[in-house]
């Protein structure tokens, strides 16, 4: 299996009241650094290979993301060989 990670932000003439209330939160717990936060939606899709790209364009751009305010990255990740390791031990990975 691929994974395929699609990211969906807002395009940056669109307003972020999320982003604008985390910045205001950082700002009140003494974060005074961060000029700026922009919240957004990460999806990860396990896709049976081969990978349809344009099956994956159309996922993105009609189901995942408003085309009219918010922009999308793909990025296809092919699956990892089956000998490979892990680079975190396995009680480190998950958040």
């Amino acid at each position: 299996m691929t994974r395929v990670v699609v990211e969906v932000m807002l395009k940056p003439e669109i307003s972020d009241p999320q982003g604008q209330a985390v910045l205001g939160a950082l700002t009140r717990l003494g974060h005074r650094g961060v000029q700026g936060v922009r919240q957004g939606k990460r999806f990860e899709l396990e896709v049976s290979d081969p990978v349809d790209e344009l099956a994956i364009q159309q996922i993105a751009d009609t189901l995942l993301a408003n085309p009219v305010i918010e922009d999308f990255t793909v990025q296809v990740h092919p699956p990892a060989p089956a000998n490979a390791r892990s680079p975190l031990p396995p009680d480190r990975l998950t958040s």
